[in-house]
């Protein structure tokens, strides 16, 4: 998922593609990365300077300027093509406009005749209604969203075929996505980053109680409307924990999100379970509250090696201005063994209510006393946070030098008695 609660695409307002082809090519070229919005701009200028004297459509001129290639046109052109035609195809609909495109989908804002309400839809592109993997996925997110009924989850409306084209109809939520205020360069604060961590684990403890576990909890997938609703969204990877069958399939494939991912996901264990969301929740938190992602590399191999391997630098440490008490939560949340984080997601919601209204985070205390027990039973060694004092060290040199000097002063003396009684 990208920027948007239906897939990866830039969310914000709606592209009025109903004003003309050049208007919709330009986005299409924005959003597939393309161009940049100031070569698009100086496009649309040189384009009505140029109307009367020389007019050109603005493929070709962006040709022309050095923008695009003839090649990168013709994709470009055939995805134009493809969303006039999908706007007559869903029946029930009327498009309104389309809010964005990505790799995988389309989505498109659009009135539902019958109840006369403003939905999302998301359509699956034909060249990958071919493959069937595609399609199954794609109708196994529309379901397992429609199993779910919590206001703090995009909801789920329709899934269905028209046309030849696949779609998945869901709430239209007007907002923005929490990646796109860190990409902003924000660092929430926390209190306000535990009212958006709190309403997301209300909507996993529901999912959670429905037998789903989400597997790709980050912050492209948490959005906040308009009003301050936090919504969830992307079933996607969405599985349900008895689906044997399907986890034995994904055996041994890391499902998620690189930077975000659960050190059992990246293993491909087939018994995942709440807990491995409980830790995609908390490497977001993290991120909202430090501005950065708790394990960095130049490849996403090299991310996940360190999410399996390498201790995790507390988020007070980067953010001295956090609290000792979600610098704890977090760290609990972000176990790399899932015994040793909260076991469920009421457990966390007791610590996070908690450090909403000033308290300590009991459930943490516990969990890192019982992680502690567990260690010095195995014999591993502790890292206890007391450290000697600068007279206590000096002491114990003194008494070593001391110890060692009698030690040497024996041997000597022992050695002098037997060439003594050697001589005689």
């Amino acid at each position: 998922m990208g920027c948007s609660a239906y897939g990866p695409f830039f969310w914000g307002t709606t592209m009025k593609n109903d004003v003309n082809s050049d208007t919709l090519f330009g986005k299409i070229a924005i959003e597939q990365g393309l161009c940049t919005d100031a070569e698009l701009r100086r496009s649309l200028e040189k384009l009505r300077s140029q109307q009367k004297d020389n007019p050109v459509e603005l493929p070709e001129l962006m040709i022309n300027l050095g923008y695009l290639t003839p090649a990168q046109v013709e994709r470009l052109k055939s995805r134009l093509k493809a969303s006039k035609t999908v706007a007559h195809q869903i029946p029930g609909y009327k498009i309104i406009g389309k809010v964005g495109a990505g790799a995988m989908a389309v989505v498109y804002k659009a009135k539902q005749l019958s109840l006369n309400r403003i939905v999302a839809i998301k359509v699956l592109p034909k060249r990958f209604s071919e493959n069937p993997e595609y399609v199954q996925r794609f109708y196994k997110e529309g379901q397992a969203a429609g199993k779910l009924n919590h206001p703090n989850i995009v909801q789920a409306i329709d899934v269905g075929e028209a046309g030849g084209y696949h779609y998945f109809v869901m709430e239209y939520v007007e907002g923005r996505t929490i990646a796109e205020d860190m990409a902003a360069g924000k660092v929430f604060n926390e209190q306000e980053a535990l009212d958006i961590i709190i309403q997301v684990a209300h909507a996993l403890e529901h999912a959670h109680a429905q037998g789903l576990i989400h597997r790709d909890v980050k912050p492209k997938n948490i959005m906040i409307s308009n009003d301050g609703m936090v919504k969830l969204a992307d079933m996607g990877l969405a599985r349900e924990v008895t689906d044997i069958k399907l986890a034995q399939t994904e055996a041994g494939k890391a499902y998620g999100t690189p930077y975000y991912i659960a050190p059992e996901q990246i293993r491909g264990k087939i018994d995942i379970d709440g807990r491995a969301d409980i830790y995609g929740l908390g490497a977001t938190s993290y991120h909202m509250l430090t501005g950065r992602v708790p394990f960095m590399a130049d490849d996403s191999a090299e991310v996940m090696r360190k999410h399996l391997r390498e201790q995790l630098v507390p988020p007070d440490h980067i953010n001295t201005s956090l609290s000792a008490g979600v610098s704890e939560v977090i760290e609990i949340m972000m176990a790399k063994r899932r015994e040793d984080r909260y076991q469920n997601v009421k457990e966390l919601l007791m610590d996070l209510e908690a450090l909403r209204n000033g308290q300590p985070p009991l459930q943490a205390h516990k969990r890192f006393d019982v992680s502690m027990l567990k260690q010095l039973e195995k014999g591993d060694a502790v890292e206890l946070e007391e450290q000697e004092s600068a007279e206590e060290v000096v002491a114990r040199y003194k008494i070593a030098i001391l110890i060692l000097a009698t030690v040497a002063a024996v041997s000597i003396l022992i050695n002098l008695l037997i060439l003594l009684f050697g001589l005689v």
